[in-house]
């Protein structure tokens, strides 16, 4: 009995392995297909999810999503919304010609201290759906400045030095 089981695990195993092997081709057809140009306007980014990192309190606050018309119209930005007050897109209201590039500023308030994950959405003449930018980070605090002269002290700024 306890052959009988462990022959059937050793099947199923066997079956998935090879199941597993042969979707990777099936997934680079997918993705050749996807590289002949579509008809009308489309945008392909290098990546939808930029990664601040650990960042300190009060540094860089601007990212930019890097994209491409790979369509074979004009695609226009008709909005960008960010998710917040705190997350303020930018971007070209220009329309953008078949085969170029162009890209779209964010601006996260790195005063704010924490993890933060925010999104901007935009409304392009791409399709109906809205396209999902996404930041994502943390904001440590900057370290405390000592004080040029503790207080109470004589120092050489306020009469206690050179005697």
């Amino acid at each position: 009995m306890k052959r009988f089981f462990l022959l059937l695990l050793l099947a199923c195993t066997v079956t998935i392995s090879v199941q597993a092997q042969t979707a990777p081709a099936a997934a680079i057809a997918i993705v050749e297909e996807a590289a002949e140009p579509v008809q009308g306007p489309e945008m392909s980014f290098e990546a939808l999810e930029i990664d601040y990192g650990t960042i300190a309190q009060d540094s860089d606050p601007y990212r930019i999503f890097k994209f491409k018309n790979t369509g074979t119209e004009a695609l226009l930005i008709t909005n960008a919304r960010g998710s917040c007050g705190c997350t303020v897109p930018s971007y070209s209201k220009a329309p953008v010609p078949a085969g170029e590039t162009s890209e779209i500023k964010v601006r996260y308030d790195t005063h704010r201290l924490g993890q933060f994950r925010k999104r901007v959405t935009l409304t392009t003449n791409a399709g109906e759906e809205p396209i999902i930018l996404t930041i994502k980070g943390l904001v440590e605090a900057k370290p405390a400045e000592p004080e040029a002269v503790p207080a109470g002290e004589q120092g050489m700024f306020n009469n206690g030095g050179g005697k």
